[in-house]
């Protein structure tokens, strides 16, 4: 793939983060600051120009896809922005116009996308009813009234919760190397498992906005980390083949690919923190908290990379959705 095909399809991709016109400062300086560091990961200094003529509206959806002239990288490009578009939920009807523009100025019919669709449509099914969306009235009530509070008297014990964060840091780590461009949208449902497990473990009952909010005060936002996720195996040659679904060579993690093994291992550590002691911390220390942990979470990947590869080779869709589902 040249560098102006990848061009083209990571400006599909960030059109399509942008279509529903909801992502606030915060989010597009996070998007920005991915931009800067994969180009300087990958050599691709025009990176951080997509951005800004993608937020300027300097380009277009059917300028990006008329530059894509190859039927495997057209495929790739409107997975790419359905997955963005699926990450933080259902597609709202602006997202649902775009895709179907897209589709369009990408000569892509129904046939050629409906297997992918379905594989993601049934993620999003599985994702939503994983966790409460809403919790019952009395429990948010105490939920609310406890905001402040202790840790229960009885808390889990720190190996136990360590060994649950490892276990989901190896898990998204092996969904990241595996070539299917919908995998790594599984990555934040179990990051959402995650830490809803961890705020039980410490008495307190979460729902999924509850635990999007402290994810996204820890620094993590949703849209963010899938493009993040996406632009590495992109630049990194996993998905070069990704509408032949053939895997990348799984040596390449080495580099950093499954770095969503540390994001989910520092998230972790900072929910541990977090709840453990009373919820006291404010967004500013979650953040802090947040990087600070990262970069042992880091060198941590590289000790685990071998059980990483190794738990990818053994996935399939089939998995992923019972492993979100909680089956």
């Amino acid at each position: 793939m040249t560098l102006d095909q990848q061009k083209s399809i990571l400006t599909i991709a960030l059109l399509a983060a942008f279509a529903d016109g909801n992502k606030d400062d915060t989010e597009r300086d996070e998007i920005r600051r991915i931009a800067q560091s994969l180009a300087g990961d990958a050599g691709m200094a025009d990176l951080p120009r997509i951005y800004q003529d993608v937020l300027l509206q300097r380009t277009s959806v059917q300028a990006a896809a008329g530059a894509l002239s190859e039927p495997m990288h057209r495929q790739l490009a409107y997975e790419m922005a359905v997955c963005v578009c699926d990450v933080d939920g259902r597609q709202t009807a602006a997202e649902r116009d775009f895709l179907a523009t897209l589709k369009t100025m990408l000569q892509l019919d129904n046939q050629q996308t409906a297997v992918f669709e379905q594989e993601a449509d049934a993620l999003v099914d599985v994702a939503e009813h994983a966790l409460p969306t809403a919790l019952p009235p009395a429990v948010a009530a105490g939920v609310a009234a406890s905001t402040s509070g202790p840790a229960p008297a009885t808390s889990p014990s720190d190996a136990e919760l360590d060994k649950s964060i490892l276990n989901y840091a190896l898990l998204n780590g092996a969904l990241e190397l595996l070539p299917q461009s919908w995998a790594s949208m599984a990555i934040i449902p179990l990051q959402v498992k995650m830490v809803y497990g961890i705020g039980k473990a410490h008495g307190v009952e979460l729902d999924q906005g509850h635990i999007k909010e402290f994810i996204a005060a820890a620094g993590v936002g949703l849209t963010s980390q899938y493009l993040e996720q996406f632009g590495r195996k992109l630049l990194g040659g996993l998905l070069g083949k990704a509408a032949g679904k053939t895997m990348g060579r799984m040596g390449g993690a080495a580099t950093g690919m499954a770095f969503s093994f540390a994001t989910t291992y520092a998230l972790g550590q900072v929910a541990r923190r977090y709840y453990a002691g009373g919820r006291t911390m404010s967004t500013a220390m979650l953040r802090d908290t947040f990087q600070n942990l990262l970069g042992p979470a880091k060198q941590l990947q590289t000790q685990y990379l071998p059980q990483i590869q190794q738990k990818a080779a053994t996935l399939d869709a089939g998995q992923i959705l019972a492993i979100v589902r909680g089956a």
